[in-house]
This record gives structure tokens, sequence and C-alpha cells, in this order.
């Protein structure tokens, strides 16, 4: 895991991309392609290269007794995953506020088609409550770095997205 500080420039790409990574043999399942919970832990692993150069990752919460808890996740399985695929992880942060970051992230198969999207909104919390606290100054300006940076981006299609079931009029 990276513990470096963050740097202004991987603060600033837009997306953040993390990769390429591997489909590992033990996450396919009796269907013969990616199992379900795993395309959650590539968003995952995406999110954890994101949050070290925010500064708020694995050393973030080993020093300063502060980290990042998912509240909410909606995830979209568009295409599937197979062994031997590799994959890149996008993070695009879409908001914040003192006290929670909304995200968008996209699973891009190595030849640039999508596998999966995941939107999550997470909550910053003291370990020591825990309990949800506001960033601190230093980390809010990194977030608002990084908001910067991604508001050029366009909105993602896919977020925002409700899951719900339609029914035919008539």
């Amino acid at each position: 895991m990276n513990t470096t500080p963050a740097s202004p420039a991987e603060i600033r790409k837009a997306p953040f991309i993390a990769g390429p990574l591997d489909i590992e043999k033990d996450w396919i399942d009796y269907n013969g392609h990616l199992n379900m919970a795993y395309y959650n832990v590539l968003f995952d692993r995406g999110s954890d290269r994101a949050f070290d150069a925010l500064g708020i990752g694995a050393a973030y919460a080993k020093e300063r007794q502060l980290t990042i808890y998912t509240a909410e996740v909606h995830v979209c399985y568009v295409q599937e995953l197979h062994l031997g695929d590799r994959v890149m992880v996008s993070f695009q942060l879409l908001d914040h506020d003192e006290k929670r970051i909304r995200v968008y992230q996209e699973i891009r198969h190595a030849d640039g088609w999508l596998a999966a999207s995941s939107e999550s909104l997470s909550l910053h919390v003291d370990m020591t409550g825990p309990k949800v606290v506001a960033f601190p100054a230093d980390i809010q300006a990194n977030l608002e770095a990084m908001r910067t940076a991604h508001a050029a981006l366009p909105m993602p299609e896919r977020a925002g997205r409700a899951i719900g079931i339609r029914r035919k009029q008539g």
C-alpha cells in the first residue's frame, strides 16, 4: 500500500485511474465468470489507491485514527469479466462536504469496454468513537483540489440511478 503523501499531480488526475489490475483465479464462480462480490473488491482497490493519493488511505487510519466508512453503494454489472482479463478502475469525485464524499467509479477492461460501474457515499469517521467527524483542513484541501479537477468531467450517465421495476402502462 502506498503511504507517501499525496502529490498535487496525482490529486488532479481526472478521472483518477488505478490499474492495471488482474482478475484472480479464486474470484471466478461456478458460472465461469467473475463473481459479483469481486467487482466490489476491484472497486475497493481502486478507491484505496485514490484514497492514498488524497491522504486518507491506510497510513491516515493508522497514524491519525481517522478513516472512511462506506454508507451506501450502487453497483451496475454491465459485462462479464473472466480469468485472464486485466482491468482499470476509475475514481471520479462527484461531490463532498465537511464529512462525506460521493464517488463514481468504473471498471473497464484493458480493451476499453465497460464491465461495471459503482456510485458510493462514504463518511469520514473518527475511529476512537467511532463517530462521523469533519475532515481536517489538509484533507479538505486535497478533496477540494480533486473535486475542482473532476468538475471538468461530464456527470456520468450512470450516476444517480435508482433501483426500480418499470411496469408497462395499460
